[in-house]
């Protein structure tokens, strides 16, 4: 099944996401190895949003990269 993820994103994400930048990055690549993460980026210019496509068995897959993601964990999203 495909899932469309998004977030709305807190003023000035840009600058606030930078200290974790890396972790949500090396997450993303995690499950772009694994098939699971299609696409993903940021929309418009400023930034107001960002979308994750997925590919997987269940919503739960999902669920379970939003409750790792360091930029939901900080509030960023």
């Amino acid at each position: 099944m495909y899932f469309i993820l998004t977030y709305d994103v807190v003023e000035d994400y840009v600058a606030r996401r930078a200290p974790f930048r890396e972790e949500h990055l090396r997450l993303a690549q995690e499950y772009a190895d694994a098939k699971k993460l299609l696409l993903g980026g940021a929309l418009a210019d400023p930034v107001d949003q960002a979308v994750l496509v997925f590919e997987v068995d269940s919503v739960h897959e999902v669920e379970s990269f939003i409750a790792r993601d360091p930029y939901v964990k900080n509030g960023l999203v």
